[in-house]
């Protein structure tokens, strides 16, 4: 992003920090930007890259070097208040003498909140709440993961015009284009792991992985085989990326659980029907991004199926579509309606 113009607002300078978080893939850790202003003139930002790497105030700091002494940061997330792969960002910023620290949002994480207490212990200005709608927004994963102790689930399907994934054969490569074929490699990176069920991975053996520029680390890849029909030769085990072996009775609840103790704070589930279908009716779906491509396949599986609703007023509820145009598809995300 190019230096803005001198004299932005808490406000307007809040926003860049957000839109700034927007370009990393630091997944499972919050993508998180920081901006530092000194007299109303731009000095430095930052956001994370990848998870290990400095964090966005990190990021600026360095960049700005002794200039950032007396300046303001804006930062969308608390800086954190421990030692990980990296030093606690509340220290950084008390060492390179900032004298106000602007937040969007408190940091649910337990290991490391407790930053804007830090900082203003230290005698530093801490303000906190500018902008935290549209910051929680940017951050939803991360935050649905940590205050609910599970990952932050998005299904994501591609199908025709009529809703269905593949022809009667299995065919499916390719529905869409690759522009909407490369949007949702950004979603397995964002999202930080991605889950099929073993009859996709028999069908298309898939790698899985995000093969976006800046990708560092390659996202986590989950296969649910209750009765372990893969063969351990699929491209899903390869070296690229780990893997997670599911195997036995698949309760989805423990499955989550189990990979939010491993570290993993958001999941794209991306096929097949049942597997989609099944974190429906287990309620574990938080969002929804298709990719809507301009074919009709007459034939074949719909994307999600077997509800087993019987009424309108059961139907599950979708709020406010974002669309896209991603070559000649079209991509529509939703959250799914609390109460569903």
């Amino acid at each position: 992003m190019s230096p803005p113009v001198k004299g932005l607002s808490d406000r307007q300078w809040m926003r860049r920090a957000i839109r700034l978080s927007e370009r990393g893939f630091p997944a499972p850790n919050p993508p998180v930007g920081c901006v530092l202003v000194k007299d109303g003139q731009w000095i430095a930002d930052g956001y994370p890259t990848f998870a290990g790497g400095p964090h966005a105030e990190a990021v600026a700091l360095a960049a700005a070097g002794e200039a950032a002494r007396g300046a303001t940061a804006y930062v969308t997330l608390e800086p954190c208040n421990h030692t990980g792969r990296t030093p606690p960002c509340s220290r950084a910023l008390i060492q390179a003498g900032v004298r106000r620290v602007v937040i969007a949002v408190k940091d649910p994480n337990p290991n490391a909140a407790g930053g804007a207490d830090h900082i203003r212990s230290a005698g530093i200005e801490v303000e906190i709440g500018l902008e935290s709608e549209l910051a929680e927004r940017s951050m939803a994963p991360f935050l649905f993961a940590m205050r609910n102790r599970r990952p932050y689930v998005v299904v994501k399907a591609a199908f025709g015009m009529d809703a269905r994934i593949s022809l009667p054969s299995g065919e499916s490569q390719w529905i869409t284009g690759p522009s909407a074929r490369r949007a949702g490699h950004v979603l397995r990176a964002r999202l930080g792991a991605v889950l099929v069920g073993w009859r996709t991975v028999a069908a298309d053996n898939p790698r899985l992985t995000a093969r976006v520029t800046g990708v560092v680390n390659q996202p986590v890849r989950v296969v649910l085989d209750p009765r372990n029909q893969l063969t351990g030769q699929e491209s899903v085990f390869n070296a690229e990326a780990p893997t997670r072996h599911v195997t036995g009775p698949i309760i989805l609840p423990d499955v989550l659980s189990q990979l939010f103790e491993d570290g993993v704070t958001g999941l794209l589930v991306g096929g097949g029907s049942l597997t989609i279908s099944s974190f429906f009716k287990a309620g574990l779906v938080d969002r929804v991004e298709a990719f809507l491509a301009p074919k009709i396949l007459g034939d074949g599986p719909a994307w999600v199926s077997g509800l087993g609703i019987s009424s309108l007023a059961e139907a599950v509820q979708l709020g406010e579509f974002q669309i896209r145009r991603r070559g000649q598809d079209l991509q529509i995300g939703a959250d799914i309606l609390p109460g569903n």
